[in-house]
């Protein structure tokens, strides 16, 4: 279920994004399933067209969701691609983190307070 806050400072879009880019990556939404057309999706939200446009566009780029034209909008597998990206740059931090000596509690507390503060990506 998706639920916008009007008196949010998040925009729409972005709300509406990053719900439906959490249920793909929980997996409520699975691989194969078709998204409502954006239209309705708007209808339903009480959202313009536009704005349930935009959240579909970011989805895509970033892999989560396909458009297979009259088709409409389908989950991808991406999703699990971006599970193991995100391991990956895990490994990373880590490795990082322990070359600089930094123990684990400050490492989480870096990390903590990046996806926290993070600005909004550009779109």
């Amino acid at each position: 279920m998706i639920v916008i806050d009007s008196a949010s400072p998040v925009p729409p879009f972005e709300q509406l994004r990053a719900q439906l880019a959490g249920q793909i990556q929980e997996r409520t939404l699975a691989v194969g399933t078709r998204l409502p057309t954006i239209r309705r999706l708007a209808a339903d939200l009480g959202l313009a067209v536009n704005t349930v446009g935009r959240a579909y566009r970011e989805l895509e780029e970033a892999g989560l969701i396909e458009t297979r034209g009259s088709a409409g909008s389908f989950v991808t597998a991406a999703g699990e691609q971006g599970r193991e990206q995100a391991r990956h740059a895990a490994a990373e931090y880590a490795a990082l983190i322990t070359r600089l000596g930094i123990d684990t509690t400050e490492a989480v507390r870096i990390i903590q307070a990046a996806l926290t503060t993070r600005a909004p990506e550009a779109g």
